[in-house]
């Protein structure tokens, strides 16, 4: 049962890993063209720059983290409550 839940934690991490870096990735593409349509320039690219918009990626990360916990959570329960009764 041990290595069950070794192979479930690592699979949830790789999962985690791959959804934070698409997500990073969909969000900075989202944002330099929001940017440049909005302002009509390219997005500062110095991390230090107040107009890099890291809350947003961070943000995003965040949303897609809980989706993932929680689909996570939902797909382990094997059967719902209401199957249990009948």
């Amino acid at each position: 049962m041990a290595d069950n839940q070794k192979k479930e934690d690592f699979s949830t991490r790789a999962i985690n890993a791959m959804t934070m870096m698409a997500v990073s990735f969909v969000a900075r593409k989202a944002i330099t063209v929001v940017w440049t349509r909005v302002t009509g320039r390219k997005p500062p690219t110095n991390p230090e720059d107040p107009g890099v918009a890291g809350v947003t990626v961070a943000t995003l990360r965040l949303l897609a983290t809980r989706a993932v916990a929680h689909r996570a959570l939902t797909s382990a329960d094997p059967e719902p409550a209401d199957a249990a009764d009948g």
